[in-house]
């Protein structure tokens, strides 16, 4: 059953993104930036933590996860070592895969030439 919860989740999360770029004649940049705002709206209480308990991969796999991440473990970080943990624990859990991102566009520039 988490699988049919996972792929409903997802689909709904992607459903959203592509209506709100229709509807408002957004960039793909800017509803990313939306997503990502959501998701840290839902990583202060515990709600976006029972998506992920009840639809798994559908819950984390998406843009919103990444903002639900970063507020996670700013939060964390925080109740360990004071208001200075959150500037310290925000990118705890995503570094590796901002690090990744940056590491992949660099190689991908390198070795492929974009159209003019």
């Amino acid at each position: 059953m988490i699988f049919l919860y996972a792929f409903l989740l997802g689909g709904f999360i992607c459903a959203m993104a592509e209506l709100i770029k229709i509807i408002f004649k957004l960039t793909v940049g800017q509803v990313t930036v939306i997503f990502v705002i959501i998701g840290t709206l839902f990583g202060f209480g515990s709600f976006y933590d029972t998506l992920i308990e009840y639809c798994g991969v559908g819950a984390t796999l998406p843009i919103i996860s990444f903002g639900h991440s970063l507020v996670d473990s700013a939060i964390e970080c925080a109740k360990e070592e004071g208001f200075i943990g959150i500037f310290k624990g925000i990118y705890n859990t995503t570094a590796p895969g901002i690090a990744f991102t940056i590491f992949l566009s660099l190689f991908l520039g390198i070795f492929f030439k974009p159209k003019r």
